[in-house]
């Protein structure tokens, strides 16, 4: 059953864009086109507890790490910049670190798997990413860029779990090795890109093209110990594609999961990896699970019940494939940072990680 915990006034004084959970879903961030970032305690009044300002534009995005490193969170805005801030109470917050070397808006912010370290990655609408790590020994960042990495622009980054996904029950498996880093990107070029870490720099590894529209968000599912991995995109083309691939991430095959009858922002994987909430330009929030026959089915938000959807296809990516896709004029003519064009778009982002089985 799916049903409504609580609704939050955060006083922002122009429209949200993102909200999201930390790592325990006890502190809620959201950030706005007024410029700041707050903090709320999500099962408590709806007060904010902190009021974070440092941005001159929009904030797009914000992301926790985890909370082996304390209380930090990452926020991104049409300001070029990219803010750390940490907190030694929910109440207390101060600037971290300030990356500025974007040369247009910073769409998108996540940061990686702690086994990692602490890491961040950044996805501008000057068309590279940047992927900064911190030593936190000495307090020090250090910052690698992927340039043209998409044309036109970036608008959405999402790590590779750290754990390759072995068989859970699989008696043969005694240790799980750790993964290669990688991440995946979604651009204004229509396509989704999966980029590895090989000697100390950033590489192309897949290129998945199926969307006919902007790629507005990538969400990679976490990692269960099932044998496969999957990627989530939503697209201003009103679809949103799950990605599925084998073991060694090396062919990928698209699912369309849904038509949706507006443009669809926002895709975000519960903790567990088995249900996907979608929000768009229609104001909806649907939640999406996989059933026994590999077909999405959207669970009604009245009864809980599964509505099965009617548009399914599936199509192999390999490698190899490389396909040259026509930009449309409106697209080459529009901005390419996030910003809404109107009160119904990209005013709801989600929460990541913290949906209920």
């Amino acid at each position: 059953m799916v049903s409504l915990l609580q609704e939050i006034d955060t006083e922002h004084e122009d429209m949200v864009h993102h909200a999201a959970l930390d790592f325990y879903g006890l502190l809620l961030a959201t950030c706005s086109s007024d410029g700041s970032v707050r903090i709320f305690h999500s099962r408590k009044n709806n007060k904010a507890l902190a009021e974070l300002k440092g941005h001159q534009g929009p904030v797009w995005q914000v992301a926790w790490a985890h909370p082996k490193f304390g209380n930090i969170l990452a926020s991104c805005s049409y300001d070029r910049k990219v803010i750390v801030w940490k907190s030694t109470t929910p109440r207390d917050w101060t600037k971290l670190y300030e990356y500025s070397n974007h040369d247009s808006s910073v769409n998108s912010v996540d940061f990686g798997p702690s086994e990692y370290g602490l890491v961040l990655a950044c996805a501008s609408s000057d068309g590279s990413i940047s992927v900064l790590t911190c030593n936190t020994d000495y307090g020090v960042w250090d910052a690698k860029k992927i340039p043209n990495a998409h044309t036109i622009g970036v608008n959405a980054i999402s790590w590779c779990p750290a754990q390759a996904p072995d068989p859970a029950f699989d008696q043969r498996v005694t240790t799980r090795s750790t993964a290669v880093k990688r991440l995946v990107s979604g651009g204004c070029d229509n396509l989704v890109k999966i980029w590895r870490e090989e000697n100390d720099r950033w590489v192309e590894e897949q290129r998945l093209e199926a969307h006919s529209d902007w790629v507005r968000d990538v969400a990679w599912a976490p990692s269960i110990g099932l044998h496969r991995s999957q990627i989530a995109t939503a697209s201003q083309d009103r679809h949103v594609i799950v990605w599925s691939s084998n073991a060694d991430l090396t062919q990928w095959t698209s699912s369309v999961l849904h038509t949706f009858d507006d443009a669809v922002w926002s895709v975000s994987w519960s903790t567990t990896g088995n249900i996907l909430a979608v929000t768009g330009g229609d104001n909806n929030v649907t939640l999406w699970k996989e059933n026994t026959e590999g077909q999405w089915i959207r669970i009604n938000y009245e009864s809980g019940t599964a509505i099965q959807s009617k548009q399914s296809s599936h199509h192999p990516h390999s490698h190899s494939q490389q396909q040259t896709q026509q930009q449309q004029s409106h697209q080459q003519q529009a901005p390419s940072h996030p910003g809404p064009s109107s009160d119904s778009e990209h005013s709801s982002n989600l929460s990541n990680s913290q949906l209920s089985n």
